[in-house]
């Protein structure tokens, strides 16, 4: 079994950004049957198989990085303060994908709008404005969010 690797890439104004390099083998049972948010089910009865995290969370090993959230412009898309992002560089930033963007020197993660032939970087949180990027704005998508972890007693 290989051990976690995670290696330090870039501090930038309280932003941590990790390289996932090796991966343990973990795997936690899985239940063919979903669970019932009200009546109370057997579910143990119905056990499947065992999943993989890494392979049911990580498409690109080495495409893959981690990165903590600070700040609140996405908590309506269930990105909170302290939220860890699972991002992938090889996924295309698609109209309404939540990208992790280079924008003028600072770091941010915005769901990506096109209208009307425009690109926006727009945040999950009425008290943000959405942010209109031009051709004369240094601009890079570093990847697309593809799962969002947070503690239960966080949500």
């Amino acid at each position: 079994m290989k051990q976690n690797t995670i290696i330090y890439l870039l501090r930038d104004e309280g932003h941590e950004l990790y390289q996932i390099e090796a991966f343990d083998i973990l795997k936690v049972p899985y239940y063919a049957s979903s669970i019932s948010a009200g009546f109370p089910s057997l579910a143990e009865d119905y056990l499947d198989e065992r999943i993989n995290l890494n392979e049911f969370l990580v498409r690109n090993p080495a495409d893959t990085y981690m990165l903590k959230v600070r700040g609140n412009s996405m908590e309506d898309a269930n990105i909170k303060d302290g939220a860890i992002l699972l991002i992938d560089r090889l996924l295309e930033p698609e109209n309404g994908r939540i990208a992790v963007c280079y924008l003028e020197n600072n770091f941010t993660v915005k769901t990506i709008r096109k209208r009307d032939g425009r690109l926006f970087l727009e945040a999950a949180n009425a008290a943000y404005p959405a942010i209109e990027v031009t051709e004369s704005m240094r601009m890079q998508v570093l990847g697309v969010v593809t799962f969002i972890i947070l503690k239960a007693e966080e949500q």
